[in-house]
């Protein structure tokens, strides 16, 4: 078992070069949002933008627009109901985040099912919220088990692996993502990530940070260190580390810790490691 300490921050988070743009760093689609839950989207772009992703573009229902516009004037918008759009940005994105917010409706499981029919090979997926739970009742498949990631929490990857929560020890866990091919980040105190050779386990963490939309922020979050940094476990686990990194030192001095507090230092948090970047002997 590898841990996540602060280390893997240096390890993938780099300086800019001087000679980029915006294209540079990556395309991100993020799909979610339904009625009732179109602020987890939201938080999720957040975070991705923050993050660093170069381009990002939320697909979420034409009411959730005004609001993403108004609270993050960076993020691109399109509507689920032009599937041809959609179809064909994802098929722009070097990452697509599928999930938060995205609920269970037939409508949005049709969405699903053709996006996951439209994964290339080189994208990378990650699977969230309410889709990971479609993805389990109706037995969906993915073309590139290896560029796929889900991010889902104790009673969405008992939905998913067939584990009951008291039986999700870690040869358990390891032998169903194999199984699945997937990456598995499985949220928790001390969250877990399976990649098929070996297990993170993350070593920061805390109680302020249990509140509704930390999720969200962490997919968000891995969506835009894949877009900038390329898909890996490394990459994954900087984000993981990071989002509880900024949730340990928040709490130091605060009960609880919002997700949004923890987006809005993500770009401070991130040019203190790229100065501090470890450099090959």
């Amino acid at each position: 078992m590898n841990h996540l300490t602060e280390d893997i921050l240096t390890d993938v988070i780099t300086r800019r070069p001087d000679n980029s743009h915006k294209g540079t760093f990556g395309r991100a689609i993020l799909l979610g949002g339904n009625n009732q839950y179109g602020g987890a989207i939201l938080m999720s772009a957040e975070a991705c933008v923050n993050s660093g992703a170069g381009l990002t573009t939320v697909v979420t229902l034409e009411k959730n627009h005004a609001p993403l516009h108004a609270r993050l004037p960076e993020a691109m918008v399109a509507d689920f109901s032009d599937i041809e759009l959609v179809t064909n940005l994802v098929k722009s994105a070097d990452v697509v985040l599928i999930g938060p917010g995205f609920g269970l409706s037939v409508t949005l499981l049709s969405v699903l099912k053709q996006l996951l029919k439209a994964q290339q090979k080189h994208q990378w997926f990650i699977i969230d919220g309410s889709a990971i739970t479609s993805f389990a009742n109706h037995k969906l498949t993915l073309n590139y088990p290896e560029k796929v990631v889900f991010t889902p929490h104790q009673m969405e990857w008992q939905r998913l692996s067939g584990l009951e929560i008291a039986n999700q020890t870690l040869e358990n866990n390891q032998e169903k993502q194999k199984e699945l091919g997937a990456t598995i980040v499985l949220k928790s105190h001390r969250t877990e990530i399976y990649d098929g050779k070996t297990i993170w386990r993350n070593t920061v963490g805390n109680a302020a940070m249990a509140t509704g939309g930390m999720g969200d922020t962490l997919a968000g979050m891995i969506a835009g260190f894949v877009a900038q940094f390329g898909g890996s476990s490394e990459t994954i686990g900087a984000a993981a580390y990071l989002h509880s990194k900024i949730g340990d030192d928040l709490a130091a001095e605060r009960y609880v810790v919002l997700p949004t507090a923890i987006s809005s230092e993500i770009p401070r948090y991130m040019k203190k490691y790229a100065l501090n970047e470890r450099k090959e002997s």
